[in-house]
């Protein structure tokens, strides 16, 4: 079964993409729902790499949920206006490992309307045996809620380039 998503985000394409690939934006949007916490030697990455990354989740920081492997790889598409983080990932022990397939694509394209937003595209393609039903309901609302943080977070995404050594002077010239 599919869950989808289909949003304008309020920041600019790169600001977009550094997020998505951002293993804090990541475990802000899932919380307070879903707590996950790294169970690599070092953590979390600062950005999300192509490979496997072993995860616990706990539903509300409480309830073992179980270990999965997030697996990404990244991919561009038509003239490299749209970036897709790929996970193909699965769960290892626990109540996610019920869920036999795992395919999610979150891809980031500049806004179509010209307004200098992010159009954000999340498909979750999950596949449970006969939870499946059950599977994707859980997944779907969850998917609402994230979806509700992406947006309420992306207007505080932006980039904002360090200031150049001109600027630093025109600043102590000012003061």
């Amino acid at each position: 079964m599919r869950v989808l998503l289909k949003l304008i985000l309020d920041c600019d394409p790169d600001a977009a993409w550094r997020a998505i690939r951002s293993p804090a934006v990541f475990r802000e949007v899932s919380s307070p729902l879903v707590e996950i916490e790294s169970l690599a030697a070092d953590g979390f990455p600062s950005v999300w790499e192509p490979g496997q990354h072993p995860v616990s989740m706990r539903g509300g920081g409480v309830i073992p949920m179980g270990k999965q492997i997030i697996r990404l790889d990244f991919e561009t598409r038509q003239r490299g206006e749209v970036r897709i983080v790929h996970d193909s990932g699965q769960g290892v022990t626990g109540a996610v490992s019920t869920i036999r397939l795992w395919d999610h694509k979150m891809a980031v394209a500049p806004d179509p309307a010209g307004t200098g937003k992010t159009l954000y595209r999340d498909q979750l393609v999950v596949g449970a045996g006969l939870l499946t039903p059950f599977a994707w309901y859980s997944l779907w609302s969850f998917w609402q809620f994230r979806g509700h943080k992406l947006q309420k977070l992306a207007p505080t995404w932006a980039y904002d380039l360090p200031a150049t050594a001109t600027d630093a002077g025109e600043t102590e010239a000012a003061a």
